[in-house]
């Protein structure tokens, strides 16, 4: 294999605290093979607040991986949570911008890459990929995910302009911009007019096949007397209130229509349990509602694969982002209830793979009718789950794919 990529990435294993080691992760283990020999360039682990060395087992040995020399701002140069500003521009890890790019001039005259891929959310990483395209003149390929530049981030005034600049090279000199969500895309689109529109594309996120271990349905049967359902993930005030939907719990049982007899809802790892739980028991649907602690990932998935109905929450503030989840609930081949903004990127998401029953996550009436509905198909084995075609299509392998793509493209 002769086809060789740099792929940048701040997060990457042993870091902890995003889930943004799995995008970088499941590119530098899929892209062989689809032709590309990936190279990483990360930072040394001292930069990361929490680390999982356990992730480790999860990057092949034979890919070349170059940690770099980093610092955390915050932790390293700060005194009690205070740290000079100027030091952490465009974020706290600057400082592997000053060792990384020698580090990458190494790899491309030892490993010849054809092509440099950059990863967002740390703009750093993609100062590092605009330096490196500017030393070597080889194509970028920039991986935005999500916007840099929001309404409300970033709110200090001079990380917002060395951000705004950062975006502006990034967008003008890259071969590809690269979104996760088409919302996101769009944003880009309208926010440089002047760029041609083939730059700007869209790979989602996905699934990781080995988390599930191949695992697959029972056979189709009689739906249980009592239902479950399960919401797997953090739940909190601004964006993902459980309260309307309570509340919509509250209503159907009062109308006679659920009870705890044949009806359960888990709420898995909701970040703080003991508010949600006294929620749950405010809104009087504690014999109903269950508010449980995390447990290791994989049990999660096998949790998902044993629930009669997946929940999931994404209101107005994350109207532009999708959570990595749903792609593991199309895996598992389960019905899915959508409480959203119905004008959200998590909703058309939803509504191009069949689903349909969407609630207004605001809305407790909006849930109480979509809610019935959803159980009642559940009970007659008439709710929608994901075809093949989309469990297929939402794999994390197959988002290599359409990466190793992009790489032909730029390199061609």
């Amino acid at each position: 294999m002769n086809k060789r990529a740099l792929l940048i990435a701040f997060h990457f294993p042993p870091q902890a605290a995003s889930s943004g080691i799995q995008r970088t992760l499941s590119f530098s283990r899929n892209l062989g093979s689809h032709g590309w020999e990936p190279l990483v360039l990360s930072a040394h682990p001292r930069a990361y607040s929490a680390q999982n060395p356990s992730q480790l087992a999860s990057v092949p040995a034979s890919l070349v991986v170059k940690r770099a020399f980093a610092l955390d701002t915050k932790t390293h140069m700060g005194y009690k949570g205070r740290y000079p500003g100027a030091l952490a521009l465009p974020d706290r890890w600057i400082s592997w911008w000053f060792a990384a790019v020698p580090a990458g001039l190494a790899l491309v005259r030892r490993h010849r890459p054809r092509v440099i891929w950059s990863t967002f959310p740390i703009g750093t990483a993609h100062l590092i990929g605009l330096t490196l395209h500017r030393l070597t003149g080889l194509p970028w390929v920039a991986d935005f995910r999500d916007p840099m530049m929001q309404p409300s981030y970033p709110t200090n005034k001079l990380q917002r302009k060395v951000f705004a600049w950062i975006e502006g090279q990034a967008v003008r000199r890259c071969s590809r911009a690269v979104f996760t969500t088409h919302s996101a895309m769009q944003v880009y689109r309208e926010r440089y007019p002047e760029q041609p529109a083939q730059k700007f594309l869209v790979i989602e996120n996905g699934y990781d096949e080995d988390g599930f271990d191949g695992a697959t349905l029972a056979p189709p049967g009689p739906a249980p007397e009592r239902i479950t359902l399960l919401h797997s993930g953090v739940l909190y005030q601004n964006g993902r209130d459980p309260s309307a939907f309570l509340q919509a719990l509250a209503e159907l049982r009062q109308a006679g229509r659920i009870g705890a007899e044949n009806l359960r809802v888990v709420l898995r790892a909701p970040g703080d349990i003991e508010g949600v739980r006294k929620l749950v028991v405010r809104h009087g649907v504690a014999d109903l509602v269950e508010v449980a602690p995390p447990v290791p990932y994989r049990e999660a998935l096998k949790e998902m694969l044993a629930a009669d109905g997946l929940l999931v929450f994404q209101g107005t503030p994350f109207n532009t982002q999708v959570p990595a989840k749903i792609y593991e609930y199309f895996r598992t081949r389960k019905p899915v209830l959508g409480l959203v903004d119905t004008a959200g990127e998590t909703a058309r998401v939803l509504r191009n793979g069949g689903f349909h029953d969407l609630a207004q996550m605001g809305d407790s009436a909006d849930i109480a009718r979509t809610l019935d509905g959803f159980v009642a198909r559940i009970r007659s084995g008439e709710a929608h789950v994901a075809s093949e075609a989309l469990v297929a299509a939402s794999s994390r392998a197959h988002r290599a794919s359409e990466l190793a793509k992009v790489f032909d493209e730029v390199a061609g």
